[in-house]
């Protein structure tokens, strides 16, 4: 059977209002974690990858590092003006208007992520390689995180912050990927031309994962 093809085709039309989005910047680093905390506390990734211990603690602290940091020191974070919604993005190297991840960035993600995973940190370093190892060999965009605050969903916030990049795509020709652990997630995804193209469970068999890419669509 072919899959339903995106319900969503284009996400940059004119004609449509929505929420004015920007590049994140420096001083929002500690509201980018709150959000991204707030919006995925009680995913099934959340609860598989970090112990119950302080979980919230380290869950924030995942998010300065690996959200905020990261996407502010690269530029490659977009955030709505009310910082209700934040997506984060890897670009493919020398991706233009980008910036390389700083040393200290790169040095205290290495040196903090195991001690926020404690047990868990092994499990959750192999379903990433695993996942690095099904993410497309060509250039592309990676969706890092992505979340809306529960109190602003169902307003087109996601979609918001996922725009400026899937335009990029679409203009540049070059593909979009992303790694979920929730057949929610595929579901909307797919809506802006995202496909499956790897269905598997992360390495301790305990949550269903699929790897998601996007090609560029027609700008005709």
């Amino acid at each position: 059977m072919t899959p339903p093809g995106p319900t969503v085709r284009r996400i940059d039309d004119p004609d449509e209002p929505g929420p004015d989005v920007r590049v994140a910047e420096a001083r929002e680093v500690p509201a980018i974690a709150a959000t991204l905390t707030v919006a995925l506390a009680d995913s099934r990734w959340t609860r598989w990858a970090l112990p119950d211990d302080g979980r919230m603690q380290r869950l924030t602290r995942l998010h300065e590092l690996d959200a905020a940091h990261r996407g502010v020191a690269t530029g490659t974070a977009w955030v709505t003006e009310d910082l209700d919604a934040v997506s984060v993005w890897e670009p493919p190297a020398g991706a233009e208007g980008t910036r390389p991840l700083p040393d200290d960035v790169r040095r205290a993600l290495s040196q903090e992520l195991p001690y926020l995973g404690q047990g868990r940190a092994r499990v959750v370093a192999e379903t990433e390689a695993l996942v690095t190892a099904a993410l497309p060999d060509a250039p592309h965009w990676r969706l890092r995180h992505l979340g809306v605050r529960p109190s602003s969903r169902r307003r087109g916030l996601a979609a918001a912050v996922l725009a400026p990049v899937l335009v990029r795509c679409d203009a540049e020709r070059t593909p979009a990927a992303a790694a979920v652990f929730g057949w929610a997630n595929v579901r909307f995804l797919r809506g802006f031309g995202f496909q499956v193209t790897e269905t598997t469970r992360t390495t301790d068999d305990e949550l269903p994962l699929w790897v998601l890419v996007r090609e560029p669509l027609s700008l005709s």
